[in-house]
C-alpha cells in the first residue's frame, strides 16, 4: 500500500542572516547540555514530557516504520525495580566484564556500580528498539535501519528535554533484558537505553570537558 503525496507545506525559509543568526543561536544553546548524575526530586510536568515524546516521534526512519517505543517509568516502586536489577548486571560489569582499557577510560568520570539517580529523578525513560514490527494476527514485519533510527530520535529527545530546561544522563547497563521484564514489553523490542530525566540537584558539579573543534570533527571538499 502506498503514499498518497501532497505538496509540502510546513517548510519555512529564512533570510539568511536569520538563518546564520538561527544557526549560532542553537549552537549556542545546546552547547549548554551537559550530561548529569545527581538529580532533583523535584516534580516535573507531565506535559512536557509528552511533547518532547511528541517531538522525537517526528524524527527521520527508515521507511516510516517509526521502530521505537518510550516507556516513560515515574513509579517508585518500579523506579526501584529497575535500580536494583541495574546496579545487579552493574556490578558484574565493573567487577567481572569490563575490561582494564575500559575501567582506565571510565575513571576520570567517577562512575561505579551504584546508581541512586535510578530512583531520585523524576523520570526515567527507556527507549526500545523494535527489531521488527507485528500485524494484528501475530506476522512479522520486517523494519529496516531499526538502530539508526532510534538512534536519531533519542537524540531528538535529549535535545528536546534540554530545550525545555531539563537535564539527562543516558545510562547503558549491558545487558538490559531485565527491562522488557519490569516494564512487560514485547520481545519484539530490544532496550535501547535508559535516560535519566529531571532538574540538578543542587550544587551538582560535572567534568571539566572540551569538545573536538570543528575542523577535527568535520572536512568540506
Amino acid at each position: 500500500m502506498g503514499y498518497d503525496f501532497v505538496p509540502l507545506s510546513t517548510y519555512q525559509e529564512y533570510p539568511v542572516e536569520e538563518m546564520k543568526q538561527r544557526a549560532a543561536s542553537f549552537y549556542e544553546n545546546i552547547k549548554r547540555r551537559r550530561t548529569i548524575r545527581e538529580f532533583s526530586d523535584r516534580p516535573v510536568p507531565r506535559e512536557i514530557i509528552e511533547h518532547c515524546l511528541l517531538a522525537a516521534g517526528t524524527a527521520p526512519n527508515g521507511a516510516n516504520q517509526q521502530p521505537w517505543h518510550f516507556a516513560v517509568v515515574s513509579n517508585p516502586e518500579k523506579k526501584r525495580e529497575i535500580r536494583e536489577a541495574a546496579e545487579s548486571e552493574e556490578r558484574e560489569f565493573y567487577q567481572n566484564r569490563a575490561p582494564d582499557e575500559w575501567l582506565e577510560a571510565l575513571a576520570p568520570l567517577g562512575t561505579d556500580e551504584h546508581k541512586p539517580f535510578i530512583e531520585i529523578a523524576p523520570y526515567l525513560i527507556i527507549i526500545f528498539a523494535q527489531s521488527y514490527g507485528l500485524t494484528p494476527e501475530g506476522e512479522k514485519i520486517k523494519h529496516y535501519y531499526s538502530q539508526e533510527s532510534v538512534g536519531i530520535a533519542t537524540g531528538m529527545l535529549i535535545t528536546a528535554l534540554h530545550n525545555a530546561g531539563l537535564a539527562t544522563l543516558t545510562h547503558t547497563p549491558s545487558p538490559m533484558n531485565f527491562l522488557n521484564e519490569i516494564l512487560n514489553r514485547p520481545v519484539n523490542e530490544k532496550p535501547f537505553l535508559n535516560l535519566v530525566v529531571g532538574y540538578p540537584a543542587e550544587g551538582v558539579q560535572v567534568p571539566d570537558l572540551s569538545k573536538k573543534s570543528l575542523d577535527e570533527i568535520a572536512t568540506f571538499t
